[in-house]
């Protein structure tokens, strides 16, 4: 894997650009696509002739290219020349490219085949971070330590508590389920820092109200040309603003507004038991020294999520949610740190957001309740003034 791309796109990692993070604005090529709302990816990119990526929606066609340079260890250079800079060929076909798409296709193929459609095999089954596979296992890896790679699905393990007792566990330990359904709104502030410190820091804020609407808001004050990124759920509808990503702002449509949903929901946790279907409760997980509860629920769409609770505390430590994809599941992890009491109820004051192109931490320092927000700040980002 390429280490200098993994740093230069922690620099960007402050502003959470998603999917093509090293994309400046195809605009700067006179290629900047039409609204995106409700459009295919092979409506709206050029090139794009693949028939399974070319049915995906504009924020699911991003998400399976980071799949795609993250699973081959590769980055968006490797298949689109002077990608990072004004001066990107997108459209150009290129050999890396081509083979791309017979390997779509192959991949695609095999589950139908063999699997009958289930996802089985994956871009990742093969190539683990390498563009070419490798063939034969490395016999200090066979006698070091075990796989740690964990299945996507949890497997429900007998004699583990219920997932209505843990959930139940979680909210009493944020406080009660009666202080948590008298949470209508809440503002959060703090900063923003990059991955390694790369990338500066920014103001970071959250703005939720309930049941279900959440804005996150990154400035760069000390440096306007960046712009504001902006992730925005109005309850039924979403939409990201990152001014140096490819789109500069687009509405979400396919697994990233599921995604939004849930994170906007999970803001109001006294209603976690509804946010999602079908839970099960798997077996023990470590992270770190600890050990952690896991439980899943699915969505609509084929959306996933797997929450791991500190089985001490019964406070949720790790969130991640998978999309969706014909290359394989599109994960973001997000990671809750630091709880602090807040009027009776418990917030994290610390965030760690990982996903297919970068990390960054976000630290909170000043948490106000049932205050009142503006319904703009969680509508179309570019609508406000």
């Amino acid at each position: 894997m390429k280490l200098w791309w993994r740093l230069a796109v922690a620099v960007l990692a402050g502003v959470w650009l998603s999917g093509f993070a090293s994309a400046v604005r195809t605009a700067a090529q006179g290629q900047a696509p039409a609204a995106t709302q409700t459009r295919k990816a092979g409506e709206v990119f050029k090139n794009v002739t693949t028939d399974a990526l070319k049915e995906l929606s504009v924020d699911d066609f991003i998400g399976a290219m980071g799949v795609i340079a993250d699973d081959l260890g590769l980055d968006c250079a490797d298949c689109h020349p002077n990608a990072g800079t004004d001066q990107v060929d997108w459209v150009v076909d290129t050999p890396r490219k081509r083979t791309a798409r017979r390997m779509v296709a192959m991949v695609g193929n095999i589950n139908r085949t063999n699997f009958a459609g289930v996802q089985r095999v994956t871009c990742w089954t093969c190539h683990h971070g390498r563009d070419i596979p490798a063939s034969t296992i490395a016999l200090d890896t066979l006698y070091d330590a075990p796989n740690s790679e964990k299945d996507d699905i949890v497997k429900a393990e007998p004699g583990e508590p219920s997932a209505t007792q843990i959930l139940d566990k979680y909210i009493q330990a944020l406080g009660g389920a009666q202080r948590l359904a008298g949470l209508t709104s809440f503002v959060a502030a703090g900063a923003s820092v990059g991955y390694m410190g790369l990338g500066g820091n920014g103001e970071f804020s959250i703005y939720a109200k309930a049941p279900n609407q959440r804005t996150t808001l990154i400035r760069f004050k000390d440096h306007p040309d960046r712009g504001d990124s902006t992730w925005a759920f109005s309850g039924p509808a979403g939409w990201i603003k990152t001014p140096r990503g490819l789109l500069g702002e687009y509405e979400l449509t396919g697994g990233e507004l599921d995604g939004a949903r849930l994170e906007a929901q999970m803001s109001f946790p006294g209603q976690i038991k509804q946010v999602l279907n079908n839970w099960r409760v798997g077996a023990k997980q470590s992270i770190g020294d600890r050990d952690f509860q896991v439980v899943q629920g699915t969505g609509p769409r084929n959306f996933l999520a797997t929450l791991y609770f500190d089985q001490q505390t019964g406070l949720l430590a790790r969130l991640i949610r998978y999309s969706p994809s014909p290359v394989g599941r599109m994960p973001t992890q997000i990671d809750y740190a630091d709880y602090r009491d807040v009027g009776g109820i418990k917030f994290p004051f610390e965030y760690n957001f990982k996903w297919l192109d970068g990390r960054y931490t976000a630290k909170i320092n000043d948490v106000k309740t049932n205050v009142a927000i503006d319904s703009a700040l969680f509508g179309r980002p570019s609508a406000r003034r």
